[in-house]
């Protein structure tokens, strides 16, 4: 019998190959949908709840920064006392004439009882007030936060042994009433007792207090997340390479700590906002004639028994933004950490 000759197997041989090599390209293409990022990002569009809650918080945040553009396109502002000219707006008990609070074409929300003022543009404003002090509190406390904690777990010795027990000291304080003793303190140190308070110092007292006693909660959360991590051979080959510290935290250490960062964040903010607004309602942050969540509720507590109208829609729209807010936070939270999904 007649060998086979080598023309003939060399096809099989440029047949396996061609397998092998058209097989190649589909691995980068597997591993970059694969990606932390990626996958997050799909598991949070399967969420509709996280979906839906995103598209509401987004739509205060647009109302909250156009809030001046809308209020001159609706021709009203927050701080005129319309039935001070029109005293048809209110009836002889100083409450809106017309029904409902007063709403009409010309007030979408209705009126304010005893002074006339718009409660669409009041409104606003508020949100602005409320949603600019609890962000910039939330964004300086994440900060903060980051900066102690990391510190704290990197270092170790002293340094982690002082700042766990700062930690300790500030959670154990009750945060709400203390921030009632403390405030007419803070505003003290800048302003004479029988001066008038700028709204300005109001709102920078309030960050300022609210970060002093926010960022132990993710200090100590970071501060345990490094302590793990600090001892992982990533970080020690990077020692061994002659790495500096600031490199280490910035290239080896931050970069797995942004998952729970982001989480505190987003659950962070809408506390902020319940916190604010309960201290204006007492009387200690923000106050009247300034727009504001908390002064809003304050003021719709003193007669939503004749007119629930002006207590009602900054009582509702509140609520609807904590409430979108803390879901997102969870859906956030779930998407970049699945195992914590129950």
């Amino acid at each position: 019998m007649t060998p086979p000759t080598p023309s003939a197997a060399a096809p099989l041989e440029v047949t396996d190959e061609s397998t092998e090599k058209s097989a190649l390209p589909s691995a980068p293409k597997g591993s970059e949908s694969r990606s932390p990022g990626r996958l997050a990002w799909k598991r949070f569009k399967r969420d509709r709840t996280g979906v839906i809650s995103a598209y509401i918080v987004i739509f205060f945040f647009v109302i909250a920064i156009c809030a001046p553009l809308i209020s001159k396109l609706y021709g009203k502002d927050p701080y005129t006392t319309y039935a001070s000219d029109r005293p048809e707006l209110l009836d002889a008990f100083s409450y809106p004439a017309g029904p409902n609070g007063g709403m009409s074409g010309e007030f979408w929300f209705g009126i304010e009882p005893q002074l006339g003022r718009d409660v669409f543009t009041f409104l606003l404003y508020g949100i602005r007030t409320s949603l600019m002090i609890a962000t910039a509190a939330a964004l300086l406390t994440t900060i903060v936060g980051v900066v102690i904690g990391v510190t704290a777990g990197y270092l170790g010795g002293k340094t982690d042994y002082i700042v766990g027990r700062i930690i300790d000291i500030l959670l154990s304080f009750p945060s709400t009433l203390f921030f009632i003793a403390f405030m007419p303190v803070v505003y003290g140190l800048f302003v004479a007792d029988d001066d008038n308070i700028p709204t300005s110092l109001r709102a920078i007292s309030l960050i300022l207090v609210l970060t002093a006693f926010g960022w132990a909660s993710i200090a100590r959360l970071l501060r345990g997340q490094v302590l793990a991590l600090r001892e992982r051979e990533f970080v020690e080959a990077a020692k061994v390479t002659g790495a500096s510290p600031g490199r280490i935290v910035f290239k080896e250490l931050l970069p797995n700590l942004w998952t729970p960062i982001i989480i505190q964040s987003t659950l962070m903010l809408p506390a902020f906002v319940t916190a604010e607004a309960g201290l204006a309602f007492l009387g200690v942050g923000i106050i009247d004639p300034t727009p504001d969540w908390g002064v809003m509720i304050q003021r719709g507590a003193q007669f939503y028994n004749e007119d629930i109208t002006f207590m009602l829609f900054p009582g509702l729209s509140m609520v609807i933004f904590v409430l979108a807010f803390n879901l997102l936070g969870d859906s956030v939270r779930d998407a970049l950490d699945p195992k914590s999904k129950r």
